[in-house]
Formats: structure tokens, sequence, C-alpha cells
């Protein structure tokens, strides 16, 4: 499984519109979650959270909120952002600019928000102009470090130093609060949250009107 565990510099600028990282010179860091809400493991990571005060920004898919909006009403009530990741988590190789489109805008009628990112990170530029030129248009945040909790070649120590080693201020981070992801997410997470927090970060969410 190829994928850059930290975002290179000359990948960011061939997207520029795009949200790659957010402001540097701040000792914070930007957790995110796609690919719930799940019915446990987006508890789990809720129950970490609150331990430090810290706040994230979930990427949810829209059937996952159809089918546990308890789970989703408690993301927003403890003060956590939402953004669109589709409504059912879409192969951008094989939809149409329609169909992808569309299910964009399905996921919208579950989940308010201008946030977006893309499932699997994976967007043309013609989809993306789209999606900016929706009223309201989509902020498309990408991200700075990979976690790596998906890739079944992992260790999940190894899931935990991917983060340690490549995150700073200013990082958006990703984790998944899926089932596929849940060893080595529930390993690293909180691991993650104890080593920033002594170092003096804290962890923020990423607002639909900052950057």
């Amino acid at each position: 499984m190829l994928y850059f565990v930290k975002t290179p510099s000359w990948l960011q600028r061939l997207f520029p519109r795009r949200i790659w990282e957010m402001n540097p010179l701040e000792k914070k860091i930007y957790l995110s979650f796609d690919d719930g809400p799940h019915p446990e493991h987006t508890g789990f990571v809720l129950d970490e959270l609150k331990k430090y005060n810290a706040f994230a920004t979930f990427f949810c898919i829209g059937n996952n909120v159809r089918q546990y909006p308890e789970m989703f009403k408690r993301i927003i009530e403890e003060g956590h952002a939402i953004g669109n990741h589709t409504q059912n988590h879409m192969d951008w190789k094989k939809a149409s600019d329609r169909d992808y489109i569309n299910d964009v805008a399905e996921a919208a009628n579950y989940i308010n928000s201008c946030l977006f990112r893309p499932p699997y990170g994976r967007l043309s530029r013609f989809r993306e102009k789209l999606l900016s030129g929706m009223n309201p248009p989509y902020r498309i945040i990408m991200w700075t470090v990979l976690s790596g909790d998906f890739d079944p070649s992992l260790s999940k120590q190894s899931c935990f130093e991917n983060i340690l080693f490549k995150a700073g201020s200013g990082s958006i981070v990703v984790f998944h609060d899926s089932e596929k992801a849940a060893d080595k997410m529930r390993f690293a997470l909180p691991k993650m949250l104890q080593s920033f927090s002594a170092k003096g970060f804290s962890f923020a969410k990423i607002e639909e009107v900052s950057g």
C-alpha cells in the first residue's frame, strides 16, 4: 500500500485551493476522523478527546449518520466540528462526475457543513471546481499527516510513530473511527494525545470559515 505519511510540499503546491495544514505558528494539532460515525469506535474517540479537553473534526459518511444519529448528535453536542465525506464513500474511479456530486449532495441532507474531505483523498480538479462553486461553497480539507491506521501491513506502534515524528504545529492529522482501523486507532490515539499534551500542544477543530 503506497501513500505519503506526510504530504510533500510539491503535492500541496499542485492543489493550492485545498487546505493541507492550519496555522503553523500556533501550537495546535488538528485531529480529524474519517468514515464514522460508528456506534462503538466513535464513542471511544469522544471519550479519549474529553480526557484532554481536545477538539477534532469528524468527516462523516452520510449513510452512517443515517444509521447512527445519536452518535452523530453526540459529536456535535460535545463541541466538535463535522464535515461531509460523501453519502456512500463512493469509489472515485468508478463514479461519474454527476453521480459523485449527487452523492455529496445526498450526504448534505444529513451533514450540515461546508467542510468536505474526498474519500481516499482523490478528487479531480473538475470535481473540486464543482464543489467550490456550490452554494454555499465547500472547503476541501486534506491533511498534513496520515496515521496509517487503515493499513493492514502497519503495526500499531508504527501508526503512533507516524504521528509522533511527523506532526507538528498546524498539522491536520487523520485517523479513522471505523471497524477496519479500530485496532490501530485505539492504540495510537491515546498515546498521541498524551505525548503531544505533555509537549504543550492543544487540539483544535477546523472551523468552517477559518484557515
